[in-house]
């Protein structure tokens, strides 16, 4: 008898607990709003500058990508010279080297087809050291990409990088022939589909700092982990590393986004918190932009 009264108050205290668990849709799902991205940065030296421009989707919308285009997009300096970006593509915007006098300081202007105009704050010019080196080290379970560099002058003390990849695998299968649904032929070697290449570019947010160390070197700083299983390190592999000097707000904003967007989802992460760049509309200073624009 006590055996059966233990379980039949186990059991109605299951029911109890799931009866109590309602499902909770946050608002942010079902939000209309659509908040300017900016990324990007002025590139001062002789490579181009590329900015690009998009709108926040909701979490529960079909389409992932949401770019803005038709913008008008410059870059001004503070002496007031200013400098336009062309469209490239859909949301993205470039200019050729711009080669600017890195003694004056620099923002950017945006001008949506609704005419809509946004303004970064002016920014200093960084100057970027030199990569010292790109190395792995080889792990039990792949392959650890790291970056080198310094700067002598110990000026910099923050940095950022992005990465393009580029590697050679060989498809599932060797295929020799080829129909043109009429009759199979032999493949020529310019219809050989065995060996493919294909790229891919840095998703994940990569910093640094030695604002702590009393001397500004970066000593393998992890780029990415590539898996010892990959088919990117089948054949042969190839990462072009960009890297930027970056000012002491601009690294509190990309350690807060990276936060924000890598690191949540467990018990024990931080919370969410507001990400705060240095773009802002200009006749709506309270609407949130996404991004922040250095130089360098």
């Amino acid at each position: 008898m006590k055996f059966y009264c233990n379980y039949l108050l186990y059991f109605m205290f299951i029911i109890a607990i799931v009866s109590c668990k309602k499902p909770y849709n946050p608002p942010a799902i079902t939000s209309t709003n659509s908040y300017l991205v900016v990324e990007g940065v002025i590139n001062s030296g002789s490579d181009s500058t590329t900015i690009k421009l998009s709108r926040t989707v909701n979490i529960s919308s079909a389409t992932g990508v949401n770019p803005e285009k038709n913008a008008i997009v410059t870059v001004e300096s503070d002496a007031h010279n200013s400098y336009p970006l062309v469209e490239t593509s859909s949301g993205n915007y470039a200019a050729a080297g711009l080669n600017l006098d890195i003694t004056r300081k620099y923002r950017l202007s945006i001008t949506t087809v609704d005419n809509q105009q946004y303004l970064s704050d002016f920014v200093a010019v960084s100057t970027t050291p030199p990569i010292d080196s790109v190395g792995f080290i080889i792990q039990t379970n792949g392959l650890q990409l790291y970056v080198n560099t310094h700067d002598p002058n110990n000026n910099t003390r923050y940095y950022r990088w992005d990465y393009t990849e580029t590697w050679q695998f060989h498809a599932a299968y060797y295929s020799q022939y080829i129909s043109d649904g009429q009759q199979i032929a032999p493949r020529t070697s310019s219809q050989l589909i065995f060996t493919c290449f294909t790229s891919d570019i840095s998703s994940n947010i990569v910093l640094g700092s030695t604002a702590k160390l009393k001397q500004d070197v970066i000593y393998q700083n992890p780029l990415i982990t590539i898996a010892s299983t990959s088919e990117k390190i089948e054949t042969e592999y190839s990462i072009l590393v960009h890297q930027y000097a970056l000012t002491g707000d601009a690294y509190n904003f990309w350690v807060n986004l990276k936060t924000n967007t890598e690191q949540l989802g467990g018990i024990f992460d931080a919370q969410p918190s507001s990400i705060n760049g240095n773009i802002h509309k200009v006749n709506n200073a309270s609407e949130p932009v996404i991004g922040y624009i250095s130089a360098c």
